[in-house]
């Protein structure tokens, strides 16, 4: 009996621990937050010049599946411009590719981080797409870059315990690594699998947009590299931006609707079974 007791004052001695942990960062964050109301800068860069208005942007993106050729330079420019690790686990925008083979009713879907692909590569801090349908009879195949679709209704803040994936008034979503203690809550809720766990930092990690980028009048790495225009960035609240314009000459659709979230990464040429 006097063990039993032991044990449960110790459990409520580490379970009060944690809970003094999320309360401690809880109120840095809501000093954060008061200073952000003032205008000053915060760990997540939400003010990166002094002249940037987040309430005058509403940020969107797109994607034209039938432009992507796979050549994976997003990829490489997302990890120089963001120091994201470089391998083919760790990533803040990815390409799947899509194979329909003859008398296959579904689609054979791999990435750069499929180890074949790894393969060819020759090693983890290149990408590429081997050949593996080189003497397959191949119906349709296509590439469709995926990264965080920065949704209006992000189900990654509703579950964040400190607050430090927030979204911004600009459209984005993103990280706030000074209060992130590393729960991976918002890992699990995402419904895109656009998280990835920084072991070595201990901090969840995913695409920003390149937010230090778009306030200055730039556009996403990934964007800017692409040679085939597959990707398009712009200000939804300029009628004249190229994210507008994609949207109104094309019929857009998002990935997993009913989930409710509201994605504001919109899609053309992709099937049913991509996700």
């Amino acid at each position: 009996m006097k063990n039993k007791t032991h044990k449960t004052a110790s459990g409520r001695r580490v379970f009060l621990g944690k809970l003094g942990k999320v309360a401690v960062y809880a109120g840095a964050l809501l000093g954060a937050a008061r200073g952000l109301a003032k205008g000053e800068s915060s760990a997540a860069g939400s003010f990166p010049t002094a002249d940037y208005d987040w309430t005058k942007h509403r940020w969107g993106y797109g994607v034209d599946a039938t432009r992507c050729i796979g050549c994976l330079r997003c990829v490489e420019a997302c990890k120089i411009e963001n120091g994201v690790s470089n391998d083919a686990h760790h990533f803040r925008t990815w390409v799947e590719r899509y194979v329909y083979l003859k008398g296959e009713d579904k689609p054979r879907i791999d990435s750069h981080s499929d180890p074949q692909n790894i393969a060819a590569a020759g090693s983890q801090g290149e990408y590429r797409f081997d050949n593996r349908y080189k003497d397959a009879e191949v119906e349709k195949a296509f590439f469709v870059p995926k990264l965080c679709n920065h949704c209006e209704h992000p189900s990654c803040v509703q579950v964040c315990p400190v607050g430090a994936t927030f979204k911004t008034k600009d459209g984005a979503v993103l990280i706030d690594h000074t209060y992130c203690i590393g729960c991976q809550y918002c890992v699990q809720a995402c419904p895109y699998g656009a998280r990835t766990f920084n072991y070595e930092q201990q901090v969840t990690d995913k695409c920003t947009w390149c937010y230090h980028r778009i306030t200055k009048g730039l556009q996403p790495a990934c964007v800017e590299v692409c040679p085939v225009n597959a990707r398009i960035f712009g200000d939804l609240m300029d009628p004249g931006s190229a994210i507008r314009k994609f949207i109104r000459e094309n019929r857009v659709q998002v990935l997993k609707p009913e989930t409710g979230n509201a994605p504001t990464c919109f899609y053309i040429g992709i099937d049913k079974e991509v996700s």
